[in-house]
């Protein structure tokens, strides 16, 4: 770890840009979810969710996942995560991911740092709110 980050500080954003159908179906064949909205368009209009594949909410929550790694450095870091469902993701949407800085516990080898996170729709809804705890190591 470069410098201790401190509260308030921002994570730098991610973004995740035309989130890909072929990708929401070829998840809801490797995790075998039979949920017709991620690959059926008719059973997606037909819940009134609109006209695109819905993004299953385990893979938006990897976008965060995704955003605390990079941020911290290594998978490991992650120590805990809690997330709420808020919204969507449909086929074409574009995904701000971010983060903010809550809490700062400093470690004898780094800090443990809690973090609000969400992912936006851009331009539209909150799909996902949570907060996490990162480990930050002395020399990352």
């Amino acid at each position: 770890m470069t410098a201790t980050p401190t509260v308030g500080d921002e994570l730098p954003e991610r973004l995740v840009t035309a989130v890909r159908a072929e990708d929401i179906r070829m998840v809801a064949l490797i995790l075998r979810d039979p949920n017709p909205i991620h690959y059926d368009l008719a059973a997606v209009q037909a819940a009134g969710l609109g006209d695109r594949a819905i993004n299953q909410g385990g893979a938006t929550m990897a976008y965060v996942m995704n955003l605390l790694t990079e941020w911290a450095g290594s998978r490991k870091a992650l120590r805990s995560i809690e997330c709420s469902f808020r919204g969507n993701v449909a086929a074409g949407d574009d995904v701000s991911v971010g983060g903010r800085v809550t809490a700062v516990e400093p470690t004898t080898d780094g800090a443990l740092v809690d973090v609000e996170v969400w992912a936006d729709v851009v331009g539209g809804r909150r799909a996902i709110a949570g907060s996490a705890t990162v480990f930050l190591a002395v020399g990352a």
